[in-house]
Formats: structure tokens, sequence, C-alpha cells
């Protein structure tokens, strides 16, 4: 895919368009980023097809259904996502079932624009899988557009992002190159989260955090998903825990199950973050950025713990540890009361 990356990049949206051919562009977002979208559709201008605002977290196969039907209705020949993870999502669904392509303005940290991962969330249930068809064909990263991204909101998605580069470090099908791009993407963000935290104005930190971002999601793109994302899906879908938040919590719990595992991306972790210990290190990193301990702070209870293990090990990822029931309940009982942050 073609990557636009700079300050003020999203002025070339109009040219970008028409780079791809394309001339009735349906503009999705979120409600809480219609304002955004509105700009967006007046940059396109009569290139623009029409605007839907309901996009919405683990995308709903009803919400997805809708978007579909409003890009028919508007003759769209393509769709422009503009914000996080929920609307790159939904302009995934619609392009894996129509072949629409997309173009993506990220506002968060998500990486999700890098992958041909799809997902889709019915009666409490997440699928996902990987098809080509839905990566975008052009992304537009401008650093500018994350400047009003709430601090906590920052944080959670900046882990979100580099847990995808965790779970690249000790995949299956890891490679050399794709290590130097997680170690990279592991360091920008963790470089920079505190110096947004601290003046969420700064576009130099915003900058580093989004080219962090896009490292980190490109190591998804090519990499096997393992334990940690398989949770994020079950928490996600059946419990509707937020997001980058649930991502946030989890990941010092898997890294402290896995990385004993998987030596050689413990040694690359320690490197990029600069400490002994990665778990820790991670889970008082990002509490004492004002983000949630714990998974009982996101609203999950210790009878969830059944139903969670039983999907887990329903249809398990790959991983560098085999996961046994007791292992597992053990991981989600630290993570439900928030151990390593202490």
């Amino acid at each position: 895919m073609r990557v636009l990356f700079g300050a003020g990049t999203l002025g070339q949206l109009p040219q970008e368009a028409e780079r791809l051919g394309l001339r009735r562009l349906l503009v999705l977002s979120t409600p809480g980023q219609r304002a955004l979208a509105e700009r967006a559709a007046g940059l396109l201008g009569p290139t623009c097809a029409g605007l839907f605002g309901e996009a919405r977290t683990q995308v709903p196969v009803g919400t997805a259904d809708a978007a579909r039907a409003a890009a028919r209705d508007a003759g769209a020949d393509g769709c422009l996502a503009i914000g996080g993870g929920s609307t790159v999502g939904l302009g995934k669904a619609i392009a894996r079932d129509t072949g629409l392509p997309v173009i993506c303005v990220p506002t968060t940290y998500a990486g999700s624009e890098m992958t041909p991962v799809w997902g889709l969330t019915e009666q409490g249930r997440k699928r996902t899988g990987r098809d080509r068809t839905v990566l975008p064909r052009s992304v537009i990263y401008d650093p500018e557009l994350t400047l009003r991204l709430p601090v906590e909101v920052s944080v959670t998605s900046g882990f979100n992002a580099m847990a995808h580069a965790v779970e690249a470090l000790y995949a299956p099908d890891a490679s050399p190159i794709v290590s130097l791009m997680a170690e990279e993407g592991v360091r920008s963000l963790a470089a920079a989260l505190p110096d947004v935290a601290a003046d969420p104005g700064a576009i130099g930190a915003r900058t580093d955090a989004l080219r962090g971002a896009w490292l980190c999601g490109a190591c998804l793109g090519v990499t096997t998903m393992s334990l940690h994302h398989k949770l994020c899906h079950v928490l996600g879908g059946t419990f509707d825990l937020p997001h980058a938040a649930t991502h946030t919590v989890l990941l010092p719990y898997v890294a402290a199950f896995n990385l004993p595992a998987a030596p050689a991306a413990d040694g690359v972790l320690r490197r990029a973050l600069a400490t002994d210990d990665v778990p820790g290190h991670l889970a008082r990193t990002a509490t004492g950025l004002g983000a949630p301990r714990s998974l009982a702070e996101l609203g999950l209870g210790e009878r969830d713990i059944d139903e969670i293990t039983a999907q887990a090990l329903d249809r398990p990822y790959a991983n560098p540890r085999p996961v046994t029931e007791e292992a597992l309940r053990a991981l989600l009982a630290d993570a439900l009361n928030g151990s390593l942050a202490a």
C-alpha cells in the first residue's frame, strides 16, 4: 500500500483519491469523530458521495450491514475511513464483501490499517480472519490529527500497538526484518508516550508515537497472532470491554507467561524498553501514565473467567508456550487483580 506520513498530509486527500481514480467516496467515522469526517468530506468536495458516521467498536455485524447498504445507495466506488480502529475495521468489513477500495486516515495508534486482519462481532462472539482484499490502498498518517486525542486514549492506544509488536517477536512466522521493526516500534512508542502525557500538544512526540504505531501495525500484518490477541478478542467480543484498554491491561500478564519460553523476544524487548523486567515495566509504565491497572477496573468479574477460559481453549492460537487451563486461569486471575501494577 501507499503511505503518506507527516504533519498536514490530510490536505493531500483529494489528490490521493484522484490518484486512485476514485470519484465517489463514502466517508466513515464514529459518532464522536463526525466533525473530523465532515472536514474530510469538505476537502473531498464533489468526490464525497456521503457520510456514514455510525462506526462502533468490535464492528457489530448489523453496523457493517448498514454501512454496506449506505455505500450501495450512494453509488460509492470507495470508502474513506477516518478515525481509530473501529472505523478502520468498518472500512475493512465493507471491502471484504464488496471489494471497494479504502483510504485510511488513522487518528489513534491502533495500527490495524497496516494489516489484512478483519473482525466482526455477532451474538457476543468475535470472528476474525485474514484477507488481502481488506488492506487499504492508501494510508494517510497526519500527526496533527492526534493532537486532541485524550491522554488516556493515547496511552492505551499506544500499548495496543506495542502488543502487536510483542506478539510478532515470538510468532511462528517471525523474521529478522519483522523483529527489527518490532523493536523500533516499541522503542518509539515507549519513548513518546510519556512526552505525550506530559504535553499532549507536542507535535514531535505525537509524530514519534504515530511512527511507532505504523511499525507495530506492520508487524501484526505479516505475522500470526498468539494468546494475547485471542484473549482480547474474547474480552471484547463477548464482554464488550474497551479494545485498547483491554490490550493495555492484559499485555504485561501475557508477556510474563510467554517471554520465559521466548528468550530472543525477551532480549529484544529488554533493549527496546531499557529494563530487565519487561512485564513489570509494561504494567508500571501504563498505570503511571493513567491507564487502568486491572481487568476488574474494566468491568470483568471473577465469574467471567470460566467463559473466557472455555473460549480461549476451544480454538487456541499459535503460542510459544503451551496454554493449559490451570495456567490460563492463573494468568486471568492476576490480570483481574492487577498484581503486576502494584
